[in-house]
């Protein structure tokens, strides 16, 4: 799947799900530089190496997108 058809459909993958950089960059509304450098503050959660990639766990992007604390 696509990070742009991931994007459009955020809403409905489930929270175990698994979405790329470029697919945060667009839910925050910032480049791809400025993904990472959140992700390494702590502002974002911590991305997981899966395979040979670099995802960011959905429900863990819910929650922060949401101001749930963790």
């Amino acid at each position: 799947m696509k990070s742009t058809d991931k994007l459009k459909n955020f809403d409905s993958l489930p929270n175990a799900a698994a979405v790329d950089v470029h697919t945060v960059a667009a839910l925050c509304g910032c480049s791809v530089a400025t993904a990472w450098d959140r992700a390494r503050r702590g502002v974002l959660p911590k991305p997981r190496k899966i395979g040979g990639s670099t995802r960011w766990n959905v429900g863990e992007l819910r929650a922060v997108l949401l101001g749930v604390p963790a």
